[in-house]
């Protein structure tokens, strides 16, 4: 506690006992002993209220974090209703399959003109032959890709 060894305790106590006295130095050891007591109560107490404290300002800050994403959930709980959005998203694809090819689709054609879900490309027979017979298919950027004439092959620098 306060690093002290036998020999300064053993000092210090023959100087009180000269200067108190062998007749009142047991009651004043009591009365050292219960002061002890008491100072260590109090710093006992200190730290659980400091360590409450603590706690409190910490709880209050988790606690405003929470309050702030309820308060930003329910403001977005109106605009933000994923049955709705997935309904309406089925209903205009439905719609726009039944009232024809819409704008988007119209773009995504292919050479042959037939687009397939979602605006993607169906492939032609003979890409859906050579898919199965494991041979690679020719793409349609490759059938669309303009050539250059008489373009020369890079062969290096020349000396």
């Amino acid at each position: 506690m306060l690093d002290m060894s036998w020999g300064e305790v053993m000092l210090i106590g023959g100087v009180a006992l000269i200067v108190i006295g062998p007749k009142d130095l047991p009651k004043a050891l009591r009365t050292l002993g219960q002061i002890t007591t008491k100072v260590r109560r109090m710093a006992g107490e200190f730290q659980s209220q400091f360590n409450e404290a603590i706690r409190e300002a910490e709880l209050e800050e988790v606690r405003r974090d929470v309050e702030g994403v309820k308060r930003t959930v329910d403001a977005a709980r109106p605009s933000f209703n994923p049955v709705d959005t997935i309904r309406n998203e089925i209903r205009t694809a439905v719609e726009g399959r039944a009232g024809g090819p819409s704008a988007a689709s119209d773009s995504a054609k292919d050479a042959t003109g037939d687009v397939g879900s979602f605006g993607v490309p169906r492939p032609t027979p003979e890409q859906q032959t050579a898919q199965m017979h494991g041979a690679a298919a020719p793409s349609v950027a490759a059938e669309t890709s303009p050539t250059i004439p008489d373009s020369k092959p890079e062969t290096g620098p020349t000396p």
